[in-house]
């Protein structure tokens, strides 16, 4: 299976806004939600991606662990529905129920934020500051399918740790690695290679 890696958008970025559904609540999530927070952590992910499925526990206990922190915490889906219809809505639904995801898990069917982050794959992780600069971006840690590395999140909570701390990020900062995000026919972006999965 070929693999997309993160597109690695530059560190002190200023995080994009977005306003999108969130398919579990059916609220709006957008920057203004986590106004508040010392630290934001935007998820690109999706329901049927393998390298999704084999972090997706580890997503949830993340989720609960710097929640509980005061961090913000978002993932977004933007895959095509109509090619994908398992990352639809619904079936986003049923994924965060099923794992007990505690952060909003949103639908981008515009692709437009999924644009405007330069996500490449799912799973895809930029972490922000409190002043909404990008810290950290790449791979929750170095386990994929079939490797046998734990799956524990190291080089993420390494980060996320930092960052609450007013520390700067000092943890190597790796590509992420999945499938590609599943772009709408004429939507793919300038910075997408087709050498994905």
């Amino acid at each position: 299976m070929a693999l997309t890696p993160s597109t690695m958008l530059a560190l002190g970025t200023s995080a994009p806004p977005f306003s999108l559904p969130d398919v579990v609540s059916g609220q709006t999530i957008s920057l203004d939600t986590f106004r508040d927070k010392p630290a934001l952590l935007v998820m690109f992910i999706c329901q049927h991606c393998p390298y999704v499925v084999h972090v997706r526990e580890e997503l949830a206990r993340l989720g609960h662990d710097y929640m509980g922190k005061g961090v913000g915490i978002v993932a977004i889906s933007a895959n095509d529905a109509v090619r994908y219809p398992d990352d639809a809505p619904d079936q986003l639904k049923a994924m965060a129920h099923t794992y007990g995801f505690p952060f909003p898990l949103c639908y981008d069917e515009s692709q437009s934020t999924a644009q405007a982050y330069t996500a490449a794959c799912t799973p895809d992780f930029f972490l922000f500051d409190a002043s909404r600069r990008l810290v950290y971006r790449g791979q929750l840690d170095e386990s994929r399918p079939g490797n046998g590395k734990p799956v524990n999140g190291r080089h993420l909570r390494a980060a996320l740790e930092e960052a609450l701390s007013g520390k700067p990020v000092s943890v190597s900062q790796q590509p992420s690695l999945g499938c590609s995000i599943k772009w709408k026919p004429r939507n793919e972006p300038a910075y997408f290679t087709r050498s994905s999965a």
